[in-house]
């Protein structure tokens, strides 16, 4: 299987002051001179456009014990200005080990932590309230602060349930946002259901250049209802690597300012105004620069988009 790690051949620095160690401190004082940033519908704070997911690779290297790496690719993403990093227990050691790495370096404060919930049984059962209650104490222990940004429901588990809680937690003041995630098919009906009927402030799904479903009725939805958005699965998984396969990067990216595959496709992600922000995992240091590549200069219009999409679509 082709992977991205074939088609870096080293990235180069972007330099960045670092985000503001204070409690409280929003993003977009955070934020270095030309970042992309987009506004949280709900409240008009800003959140850096590229952020750092912990699937995949980063879960991969934190069941591992490859702290080291996770310890470098935290510290570049705060370094480059980035604050968003989107979490769950579910994802094997990444929130555990996440949370120790941001205390031991001091950036905890720094970072909007976005994680998740979820003690509905496999298959859409009921979750159990003491359950519910339980692995959030446990996410605020590991995360170690003791208000939490953003906490969503992972893949709509029993959102009958789950969603009363996370609001007396908003309103007691121990979260600040909560929403819903999914990136299964199935599940964007439910999605909509609850989109359109409850006052949620985020959620999170799968969206790429090429899994553009998101554009049909999610992405709409969530700008007419002021829902903000965290964008899943960028990458299509290993998709994209896997077509781009031994292809350089297409002169007239430089249209845009891409000058890499990641880039390319990041760029197509965060062109659309109904996403808030972006969480690639990775592992690498190397790949949060280049990530974050995308995070400055010029954006796809409508016209490039259709030519970006022609181009992956022929390969």
């Amino acid at each position: 299987m082709t992977t991205r790690r074939r088609f870096l051949m080293g990235a180069t620095g972007i330099a960045a002051a670092a985000a503001l160690d204070t409690p409280g401190a929003t993003a977009a004082e955070a934020a270095p001179a030309g970042l992309i940033t987009r506004a949280i519908p709900a409240t008009g704070e800003r959140l850096p456009i590229i952020g750092l997911g912990s699937s995949a690779s980063f879960s991969q290297a934190a069941d591992s014990g490859d702290v080291d790496a996770l310890r470098a690719v935290l510290s570049r993403l705060v370094e480059l200005g980035g604050t968003v990093f989107d979490t769950a227990p579910s994802y094997g050691a990444s929130e555990e080990v996440a949370g120790r790495i941001a205390q031991e370096l001091g950036i905890a404060r720094k970072l909007f932590w976005a994680t998740k919930v979820n003690a509905a049984s496999y298959g859409g059962g009921a979750a159990d309230p003491a359950a519910v209650h339980r692995q959030l104490q446990t996410s605020f222990e590991r995360i170690g602060k003791p208000v939490i940004d953003l906490i969503q429901i992972h893949n709509l588990g029993d959102v009958r349930t789950q969603l009363p809680i996370l609001r007396t937690l908003k309103k007691a003041g121990r979260v600040r946002y909560i929403g819903v995630t999914t990136t299964f098919g199935d599940q964007y009906d439910a999605l909509v259901r609850t989109m359109r009927s409850e006052r949620i402030d985020f959620i999170g799904t799968n969206y790429a250049i090429d899994d553009r479903g998101a554009e049909r009725t999610i992405l709409p939805l969530a700008r007419e209802r002021g829902i903000a958005v965290l964008v899943y699965a960028p990458f299509g998984r290993s998709r994209l690597w896997q077509r781009v396969a031994g292809r350089k990067v297409p002169d007239w990216a430089r249209e845009f300012d891409a000058t890499s595959w990641a880039q390319f496709f990041l760029k197509y992600v965060a062109s659309h105004p109904g996403v808030t922000a972006i969480t690639p995992a990775t592992s690498r240091p190397g790949n949060m620069v280049d990530n974050f590549g995308a995070a400055r200069g010029r954006l796809p219009d409508e016209a490039m988009k259709k030519r970006m999409v022609a181009l992956v679509e022929s390969l």
